[in-house]
């Protein structure tokens, strides 16, 4: 039994004291390092050390230099090499390729302690310091970018990252199970022989070693012919079901990039087994004196429930990485891992969440996934709910319900999000009562992401009506129950498919309902999601079909700027998109109007009004609209990101959500990039 004040070994004075003259792993990593279950390499050093391995971690090393990657001298079995929760890209660049001025995974939330592409990096690093010992890479970046793939930050198609990392097998989805079989081939000198029959990874070979297999179109085809990419992309997306997948091979050059099938889903068992390992839950005492890492503050005390999601939205990477089929875990696991929390010193007496990449997805989406795996060409939730899907939400409502009863918890938040539709589905008033009673901390996020019929069927959403209609079964609940609380809805702006007419119909329905978004970025295209591959091709690779994307800089503002059309700064875009789309008709004083004839707060010269002047036309202009907006615009808790969104960036009313990854997980997201083991996926609950 390991004691829950013990971090493992980041420095050769941890195996001095314990004793160790070498280690049998050493995983690098981009983040700092952070002992708790929402972290990879804490749940991946971890869960080996619970089957009798050493492990040590380096934690954002300087790659410049090759001595860092030696600190802990060599390792004994293999090198893991993991950029931390989120691709090194995304973690560093804006929706417009803009550097970001915060890092949340590093210490202090410092920039700039990882490189770009940092698997890569390492990888490399670590193969120039030990060229004799396994390589191992792992995590989001590596899952996402394990075929040839297209790199939004270079605009380019790149080659798996197999092949520029050099590694011997690549870790791709939920790493538990497919590190310990590598580990024990490893140990027991088999490792050759094991790696093709290992589910849940991908290397590299001259010949195929299996005949039941499928070919995607090669590197050298994809990286010149669009369709051929689509038609790639269609056959890796249909073959990562753990029950029917197959292996598939793409070639590079004059090797084969091979992916075996995917891991089995964790039984509830293994999943208890994960989360019950001796986490210090708190980051490394190193990092102290720089206010310790960022990332921690919004999941410390948040629990996992659950992994998976049944959703498939376009955008999120989940589908590709956690896959569809939903792994829970039980109740007393929950529990103990609750009250671990009530046992710390600064526990407040706040759950801060009960979650998984969506919070109310507790279960299979039927019962025929536990043997026959999720429906191929079909999905389970939207932008129609299946016939067959199972929308009771007893087993959720009894776990929160235990939880909020235990001795020393004030309140049980739900932020990841839920999916509004699969509460529709299930015709559960009495769990959106219940919800807004004791789980609401004064509003609650959820994710239409659009309002076009269109856009959303693109993105593998729900309608608006579904919205409307959980929004007023959320505002009656809170009537009855004498609460001010708020929807703070998501929208993402610039997603395949999202022409200008479609913008403008997300700005009335904006205009109608008193919703003013503080924060607006456009869809991120991040590797392994269905809408990246439509932002590249321009072909949906699901059905062939053309796909309108917005990719000039000019197109994607005026979208962005519709969404905040009350904006002075975006009156120029706005009134340019309106007459574009000849909608001169919302041009105007009219109640159904979005600009004013001339952009208030310039005087006709075109300089700026004063504030008084402005404000006093503006006023005029919101048609007494401001007692709403105000309320649409309270604040919400932040989250730390890892989808950031799930690999995508949207607007709000205010606040981010969460989804974070692991060394071969990815929550949320949303986005979703998602290990998923934070509360909520690549992009908290869609």
């Amino acid at each position: 039994t390991q004691s829950m004040d013990r971090f493992l070994v980041t420095e050769p004075s941890d195996m001095k004291e314990r004793g160790w003259a070498e280690l049998d792993f050493v995983l690098i990593s981009g983040d700092a390092y952070v002992d708790h279950p929402s972290f990879a390499p804490a749940v991946i050093g971890r869960y080996l050390e619970s089957k009798g391995y050493r492990v040590g971690i380096i934690d954002q090393p300087d790659w410049n230099d090759v001595e860092a990657f030696k600190k802990l001298g060599k390792p004994r079995l293999a090198s893991l090499v993991t950029a931390g929760n989120l691709d090194s890209m995304l973690n560093k660049f804006t929706a417009a390729k803009k550097i970001r001025r915060q890092d949340d995974y590093s210490p202090g939330g410092e920039a700039g302690h990882r490189p770009d592409r940092a698997t890569l990096v390492y990888a490399n690093r670590m193969k120039e310091a030990y060229s004799d010992v396994p390589l191992i890479i792992g995590g989001i970046e590596a899952s996402l970018r394990r075929f040839g793939h297209y790199d939004y930050w270079s605009d380019t198609v790149r080659r798996s990252i197999l092949v520029d990392s050099k590694a011997d097998v690549l870790v791709y989805g939920m790493g538990e199970l497919q590190i310990v079989e590598l580990a024990d081939a490893l140990d027991q000198g088999r490792f050759k022989e094991s790696v093709p029959s290992i589910r849940g990874i991908c290397y590299m070979a001259k010949d195929i070693p299996t005949i039941d297999y499928v070919e995607c179109p090669s590197y050298e085809a994809i990286k010149t012919d669009k369709m051929d990419f689509a038609d790639a992309f269609r056959i890796q997306y249909d073959e990562q079901d753990p029950f029917y997948g197959r292996v598939v091979v793409q070639k590079h050059g004059d090797r084969y990039v091979i992916q075996n099938t995917p891991a089995l889903p964790l039984t509830q068992e293994e999943m208890d087994g994960v989360y019950n390992l001796p986490y210090t839950r708190k980051w490394h005492p190193k990092y102290d004196d720089k206010g310790g890492v960022p990332a921690l503050s919004e999941v410390q005390f948040s629990l996992v429930s659950q992994r998976g999601c049944f959703g498939s939205c376009s955008f999120c990477a989940i589908t590709n990485h956690q896959g569809r089929i939903i792994q829970n875990r039980s109740h007393e696991s929950l529990i103990d891992e609750a009250q671990t929390m009530i046992n710390m010193d600064n526990f407040k007496g706040y759950i801060h969440d009960v979650g998984g990449p969506t919070a109310n997805f507790r279960h299979l989406a039927c019962d025929k996934q536990a043997v026959y795996g999720a429906c191929k060409g079909r999905t389970c939730a939207a932008p129609e709910p299946c016939e067959n899907l199972n929308t009771n939400h007893d087993d959720y409502i009894a776990l929160l319900r235990k939880l909020r009863k235990l001795k020393g918890v004030k309140k049980v938040f739900v932020r990841s999000g839920l999916r509004y539709d699969y509460v529709l589905a299930d015709n559960n008033k009495d769990f959106v009562r219940e919800l807004c009673e004791f789980h609401v901390s004064g509003q609650l996020k959820v994710a239409p992401e659009h309002v076009s019929k269109r856009v959303t069927n693109m993105m593998g959403k729900a309608g608006k009506e579904e919205f409307l209609t959980f929004k007023s079964w959320f505002e009656e609940a809170n009537k009855k129950l004498g609460k001010k609380q708020y929807l703070v809805p998501y929208f993402m702006s610039s997603h395949p498919g999202c022409a200008l007419e479609d913008a403008i119909e997300l700005a009335e329905f904006l205009r109608d309902h008193h919703m003013y978004p503080e924060q607006v970025q456009d869809f991120i295209p991040t590797p392994g999601s269905l809408s990246t591959c439509m932002y590249y091709t321009g072909i949906n690779p699901l059905d062939g079909k053309p796909v309108y994307v917005a990719k000039k800089g000019r197109d994607k503002a005026k979208q962005r700027a519709l969404m905040q059309f009350k904006n002075i700064e975006n009156y120029d875009l706005v009134k340019e998109a309106l007459i574009e789309a000849n909608r001169r008709d919302l041009i105007g004083f009219g109640p159904e109007c979005l600009i004013p004839p001339r952009p208030i707060g310039r005087n006709s010269n075109g300089t700026r009004q004063t504030n008084g002047a402005r404000n006093s036309q503006a006023s005029a202009h919101r048609n007494g609209r401001n007692t709403s907006e105000q309320r649409s615009r309270g604040n919400t808790g932040s989250k730390s990101e890892s989808s950031r969104r799930t690999s995508n960036s949207k607007s709000n009313v205010r606040g981010t959500s969460n989804s974070q990854s692991s060394f071969s997980k990815g929550r949320p997201s949303r986005s979703s990039m998602t290990k998923g083991h934070s509360p909520n996926k690549s992009r908290g609950g869609r």
